[in-house]
């Protein structure tokens, strides 16, 4: 009865042309795939608290609500619900694929705003936004061209979290940590010309056929005598180099480490610094590739770990076996363990942005409560690196840049004439949310809303998006408005 008079009255609505003074939050935009459960409660009630105090108080008040596409998320949900019709998109092709997911949306998106109005919250409804909505998308899409042309994005190749099953690059923030019971593997590494070996030890042992190198520890006593010779890498009969490196813990395990660069960021670290070959030996849905030895080529990830194993008991190279209990990285979303590996994706430098977001919130231009987070967001951007910002998905902002011969062509608007061949990645669902703030309220647009209502004064959110989230809405607003995006971001606490 009450939410229906209130709607009907627009005391939600925000009016620009007010002269009272604004008073502005943004939601922290939910998951279209999801519905709402006792964390948004909790954040959404703080919100709506302080909104209904600046109304009574006679500021003109803008609670801009909307939702989020959830890149992979969503694309898992709808492809389940296609192969239940036993429909697979790469029979469809991206176009229907694209349709079904616009329908999903339409039928099931709007159950968290029902829900949220059933709590009493009181957004400004005629303003909702979606983030791959017309304007929303352009605004992102401007966003990507400006960055571009100012030589902040780069495409490379880097280590990433690999989701098997979605096949594409996923965000920290989409890697859960499990405690699971394994293995700890040490095996034999002959050292050539000689009749000594090293001992090395693994939770991976398949990735040995990717091994180019073996780390100690500059000051190690026991294998100093070793640095600069090679070992024969067992199954592969390749001969690797030794060397020192201070990464490694001399008093873990053995004290020796395999390194493979192609599937772990700290062996790619080790990598770059000594000028290692990087191969890859794994398919993007985690199947062995054709850089393995004939035996292993299309074997799962997991058989080839048995077969390994096999290998290497048989031709006396397997020292011993423990069990040992470790945190393994599962996709969020498809459950699937992460694979660490190569590939070419599109980067935004970082560097460029971690000095003023430093300063806003040091100088107290933005203010956090409780206090204590500020810490954690500190040691994040002092230790910044570059965001890997492209998917290998269907559901998103694809990449607006495309490609013909040896030219390559980036706009918002698509290129004219033939041959052109648009790139296939999407972006990372973080690069159309770090510009929430901003986009919702019409950028890159000069819109009355912006002037008015821009920059905001509160966030309300949990302190587990303090990076994926908080802080780049701070570089965000910093770079491409010039302005802080809110004044004081208030961390709930974690249900």
């Amino acid at each position: 009865k009450w939410y229906t008079f209130w709607e009907e009255n627009q005391f939600f609505h925000a009016d620009p042309s007010s002269e009272k003074p604004a008073y502005t939050i943004v939601i922290p935009p939910p998951n279209i795939t999801g519905i709402l459960h006792l964390g948004h409660v909790l954040n959404n009630t703080v919100q709506d608290v302080l909104v209904r105090f600046k109304r009574m108080q006679g500021f003109e008040t803008l609670w801009m609500p909307g939702t989020d596409h959830a890149g992979i998320a969503t694309q898992v949900v709808v492809e389940r619900m296609l192969s239940e019709k036993d429909i697979k998109r790469e029979e469809i092709g991206r176009e229907k694929f694209e349709e079904h997911v616009w329908r999903w949306k339409d039928q099931y998106g709007g159950t968290i705003v029902r829900q949220l109005k059933e709590l009493g919250c009181s957004c400004d409804w005629k303003r909702e936004r979606f983030t791959m909505d017309e304007g929303y998308s352009e605004a992102v899409l401007t966003a990507f061209v400006k960055l571009y042309e100012k030589g902040l994005i780069y495409k490379g190749y880097r280590l990433v979290n690999w989701c098997p099953v979605s096949k594409s690059a996923i965000s920290d923030e989409e890697v859960i940590h499990k405690e699971k019971n394994g293995h700890l593997w040490h095996f034999r590494y002959p050292i050539t010309g000689s009749q000594e070996y090293l001992i090395v030890a693994t939770t991976r042992p398949e990735t040995m056929l990717g091994d180019t190198g073996v780390a100690v520890h500059p000051k190690d006593k026991r294998y100093k005598k070793f640095v600069g010779k090679h070992v024969l890498l067992p199954i592969v009969n390749k001969e690797i180099p030794i060397f020192a490196d201070d990464y490694v813990d001399e008093n873990f395990g053995t004290g020796c480490v395999k390194v493979t660069p192609a599937h772990d960021p700290n062996d790619f670290e080790m990598g770059q610094r000594h000028g290692l070959e990087i191969i890859n030996i794994m398919n993007d849905d985690a199947t062995c590739n054709e850089n393995v030895p004939e035996q292993f080529i299309g074997l799962d990830r997991f058989e080839a770990r048995k077969k390994v194993l096999d290998e290497l008991d048989e031709n006396k190279f397997l020292v011993k076996i423990e069990d040992y209990t470790h945190q393994v990285g599962h996709s969020e979303r498809t459950d699937a363990v992460i694979e660490p590996r190569l590939s070419k994706q599109w980067f935004l430098k970082m560097e460029k942005f971690a000095p003023e977001a430093l300063d806003a919130v040091n100088s107290g231009k933005i203010n956090f409560h409780p206090e204590r987070w500020s810490k954690i967001y500190n040691h994040w951007l002092e230790n910044i690196k570059d965001w890997c910002i492209s998917r290998q998905l269907w559901w998103g902002h694809r990449i607006p840049v495309w490609y013909k011969n040896d030219k390559i062509y980036c706009d918002v608007k698509p290129p004219e004439g033939e041959g052109w061949i648009q790139d296939n990645d999407v972006l990372d669902t973080w690069f159309s949310s770090w510009i929430w703030p901003i986009a919702t309220l019409g950028w890159p647009d000069k819109t009355e809303d912006l002037n008015k209502y821009y920059p905001t004064q509160d966030l309300v959110t949990g302190p587990d998006i303090i990076f994926f989230w908080v802080a780049r809405m701070i570089m965000a607003g910093l770079y491409l408005k010039d302005e802080i995006p809110f004044s004081n971001v208030y961390f709930t606490s974690i249900i």
